[in-house]
C-alpha cells in the first residue's frame, strides 16, 4: 500500500503514459481530457491505487464494519491533506464528506467518508485551517450502481442526486471534498458542480484511493498537437 507517486495528471490524478516530456502553462502535466473538458474541481488527489491491500482495507470498513480500519485509512488521508497544502495555500477549507443516502447510512451505521475525514483532521492538527461540514451536502436519492454504465449514463444516474443543505456554510469559501475512493470521478464531479453552484469559490478533492488505468493516458502536449490517447474514465 504505497503512495501513487509521480506520473499522474495534475488535475484529475489519472496515470499518464507519454512518449514526450510535457510541461503545461504552469509546468504541470495534464491529461488530454482535462485540457479539453476542465473538471469542476481544481485538483483531485489520492493516497494510493485502488487495488490489492488498500482495496481490501476499504472493503473491510465499508462492508464488514471493521471500524479500526478507518484509523489506517485516516492516516493515509492525512498524508494526502499534507500533500495538498502547497497547492491550496493558507486559506480555510470547509471539509465536506461525500454523503450516503439516508437508507444506506442507516443500514451501514456510519458514513465511511465522514469517519475517515474526522480521523485525518485530528492527525493533521491545523486549527483554523479545516472546518468540518458533515451535513453541508445531502444525497437526495439512492442511485443505482455505477458499475457497467457508460460515462454519459453515470452522469445521468447522479444528476440531481445531491443538494447543498447549508449554502451559507460554503458561500465564498473553498471546499475540500473527501471520499474513500475516486473510481470514475463521476460522483466527485457531480458533488463539485453542486457545491460550486451553491457558492463555493473552489473545490478540491481528496480520497484515500483512486482507480488508475495502467494504459489509460497519453499526455496532451498542447491545443495544436494531437497525441494518441485512450479516454480517461472520469466525469
Amino acid at each position: 500500500m504505497r503512495p501513487i507517486g509521480d506520473g499522474v495528471c495534475s488535475v484529475c490524478g489519472e496515470r499518464l503514459v507519454s512518449l514526450h516530456v510535457f510541461s503545461g502553462a504552469h509546468g504541470e502535466p495534464r491529461c488530454g481530457l482535462c485540457r479539453r473538458l476542465e473538471p469542476p474541481f481544481v485538483k483531485a488527489t489520492a493516497y494510493g491505487s485502488y487495488e490489492s491491500g488498500l482495496r481490501d482495507l476499504i472493503h473491510m470498513l465499508k462492508y464488514q464494519s471493521v471500524r479500526p480500519a478507518a484509523n489506517v485509512l485516516g492516516r493515509m488521508l492525512a498524508e494526502v491533506l499534507d500533500g495538498l497544502r502547497s497547492s491550496v495555500g493558507d486559506v480555510e477549507l470547509v471539509v465536506v464528506p461525500v454523503p450516503l443516502h439516508t437508507a444506506k447510512s442507516r443500514q451501514r451505521g456510519f458514513n465511511q467518508a465522514e469517519m475517515i475525514a474526522k480521523i485525518a483532521l485530528k492527525l493533521v492538527g491545523a486549527p483554523g485551517k479545516y472546518l468540518l461540514g458533515s451535513h453541508t451536502l445531502e444525497r437526495t436519492r439512492d442511485t443505482q450502481s455505477q458499475i457497467g454504465l457508460t460515462r454519459h449514463q453515470r452522469r445521468e444516474n447522479l444528476r440531481g442526486a445531491f443538494r447543498v443543505r447549508q449554502p451559507e456554510a460554503i458561500a465564498g469559501h473553498e471546499v475540500l471534498l473527501v471520499d474513500d475512493v475516486f473510481t470514475t470521478g463521476t460522483t466527485v464531479a457531480e458533488c463539485a458542480r453542486v457545491l460550486r453552484r451553491a457558492g463555493a469559490s473552489r473545490v478540491w478533492v481528496a480520497t484515500v484511493a483512486r482507480t488508475l488505468k495502467a494504459d489509460a493516458q497519453f499526455a496532451h502536449l498542447g491545443p495544436s498537437e494531437e497525441i494518441q490517447m485512450t479516454q480517461a474514465a472520469h466525469g
